[in-house]
């Protein structure tokens, strides 16, 4: 793949286990950056995650398959510039479109690996997301949003396919959920939730309706996918 942004109908995810090279040949330093990363913030889990080890898209499907590795090696490949290693970074995100066509982002806690970064709800896929062998991202999206704020998928209506963004070692598959009410409606229903202490990933949630709204804290995936709506 290049870098840009696609559209498909549907994703084929498959959890193929198989060794990951990266992880074994650099064990120590591994360790040792990872370690060094918990001292900086003691709060770092060393969890399970799954990185997409093959991708291809054919008839409007992205089909792919996953492995499972530790994140100490995902954190570590991530802050090594994410060097070629035969995988790729993949997360669904979900953006949240309010009836004015404000997008719901959130903005990370200071502990949290990225903290003060703007994104929309996401996260790396992990065990909880394979069903029957397969790796199930409207599962992901929907468990990320109702843990980061409150929100429920399912009350909202679901755009057609997915929106990809691609670049050097990274696939976002972008989940538009279509929302009854405005932005500032869905904002103060985030911030109720977070103001009973349930979640402490956000910091506070933004709004992003026009160009104005773009942020320096909101990654490159998160502004190629906004510019690629209004466009």
């Amino acid at each position: 793949m290049n870098a840009g942004v696609a559209q498909v109908e549907r994703l084929d995810f498959r959890f193929v286990p198989r060794r990951w090279a990266f992880a074994d040949e650099r064990r120590a330093k591994i360790d040792a950056h990872f370690a060094a990363a918990q001292r900086a913030n003691p709060r770092l889990w060393n969890g399970r995650v799954l990185m997409l080890h093959q991708q291809h898209i054919a008839s409007g499907i992205l089909h792919g398959a996953f492995l499972e590795t530790d994140y100490a090696s995902f954190h570590a490949w991530l802050d090594w510039g994410r060097p070629a290693a035969g995988v790729w970074d993949c997360f669904g995100a979900a953006a949240v479109m309010g009836s004015d066509g404000a997008f719901l982002l959130g903005m990370m806690a200071p502990h949290t690996a990225n903290g003060g970064r703007v994104y929309f709800p996401c996260g790396t896929p992990d065990l909880d997301d394979v069903r029957d062998g397969r790796v199930d991202f409207d599962h992901s999206v929907a468990r990320e949003l109702k843990e980061e704020t409150g929100l429920v998928a399912a009350e909202f209506v679901a755009e057609p396919g997915w929106t990809l963004v691609y670049e050097a070692g990274r696939i976002v598959a972008y989940k538009v959920l279509l929302a009854p009410e405005t932005g500032e409606a869905l904002a103060s229903r985030v911030h109720e939730y977070l103001a009973q202490g349930r979640d402490d990933e956000l910091a506070g949630v933004r709004l992003a309706s026009r160009l104005g709204d773009l942020d320096p804290a909101m990654p490159e995936y998160v502004v190629s996918f906004l510019k690629h709506r209004w466009r």
